[in-house]
């Protein structure tokens, strides 16, 4: 084991080019990030770990029943749609979603280093990403997670820490690579949002 953004492939790593993003880069970057939330310390995000997990294993299964087609996320989405049931779009869009709510806390976070509430930072990325799209309930279990969020700096302590005892990140490093991971994460999700919303692929679900 190693501190968090070490033991983990970064967004920043994941291969993107005019073909499109790297689907196994990018679905390994993306189960890496399901950690994060158990250093949040909260059982209200395991419904959070839950949606992300299920998406991933959509998209996976995908990839799996025909590489050959799914080399990259668009790829993957376009060979799909004339399918029926197109299971791994819509799970792929709800990862984007997933995903694109965990990058908007934390760089709200990252924005405002003095403010100790983790929450507001959550509470805000959950309103400009995944609120929208929630029913009522959802967005019950979801404020209940949000109030959950621990303090900030408890969160980093966790974030820059070896959970085997080895060295910690220092802070300045830790700030330098947080950004870098979350400019990658931004970056693939602003490009499949786009994609979806150029091709209409989210249409029907």
């Amino acid at each position: 084991m190693a501190p968090y953004l070490e033991s983990v492939k970064s967004f920043a790593d994941v291969t993107v080019t005019d073909a499109g993003v790297d689907t196994l880069e990018f679905l390994e970057a993306a189960t890496g990030l399901v950690g994060l939330f158990d250093l949040l310390g909260s059982p209200a995000f395991i419904v959070v770990q839950k949606d992300i997990k299920g998406n991933i294993t959509k998209v996976r299964a995908r990839y799996d029943a025909a590489p050959d087609k799914s080399a990259t996320l668009e790829q993957l989405v376009e060979n799909e749609k004339g399918e029926k049931k197109r299971t791994a779009t819509e799970g792929l869009m709800w990862l984007i979603r997933g995903l694109s709510f965990t990058c908007k806390a934390l760089q709200n976070a990252q924005a405002n280093p003095k403010e100790e509430k983790l929450s507001l930072a959550f509470t805000k990325g959950y309103e400009d990403s995944l609120k929208t799209f929630h029913g009522f309930m959802v967005k019950q279990v979801f404020a209940i997670a949000m109030t959950s969020c621990p303090y900030r700096t408890d969160f980093f302590t966790k974030l820059a820490n070896d959970p085997n005892g080895g060295p910690s990140v220092p802070d300045d490093k830790l700030t330098k690579d947080l950004d870098k991971w979350l400019a990658g994460l931004e970056n693939i999700v602003q490009r499949i949002e786009t994609f979806y919303a150029k091709g209409k692929h989210g249409e029907g679900f």
